[in-house]
């Protein structure tokens, strides 16, 4: 992935979030993904997920007690060298609004094996 593809996985991500697209969210993800956000733990219990179906039970929960959801991105930054994204942006959820920094870890089969979310990141 180049950074000019990255920018552009990142605005269908945001996109994706955006619509509420839970598929369309988890076709990124490898079956045997690892997703840790400390939010988590208040929906299912614990803050690390995994696998995509237990991802999937998680944001399908998550996602229903949302009445509004807005994703707006900041700064996209990719490492060719490690695979890694990082999408920072501004989530507003039911009008509360927060920065928050995804960073994703690709594998080699171009899915998502890795994810973790970081709120109340600094202003870019």
């Amino acid at each position: 992935m180049t950074s000019r593809e990255a920018r552009v996985f990142a605005d269908d991500w945001a996109a994706a979030w955006n619509e509420l697209a839970v598929e369309r969210i988890l076709s990124h993800f490898d079956e045997a993904v690892t997703f840790t956000s400390p939010t988590a733990a208040a929906v299912v219990g614990a803050s690390t997920i995994e696998g995509k179906a237990a991802l999937r039970h998680y944001w399908t929960t998550a996602l229903a007690r949302i009445g509004a959801l807005r994703f707006e991105i900041d700064r996209v930054l990719w490492d060719a060298g490690t695979r890694e994204l990082a999408i920072i942006y501004r989530s507003t959820i039911n009008g509360q609004s927060r920065r928050v920094s995804e960073n994703l870890t690709f594998g080699a089969n171009g899915l998502v094996v890795r994810a973790e979310v970081f709120h109340g990141v600094a202003e870019p």
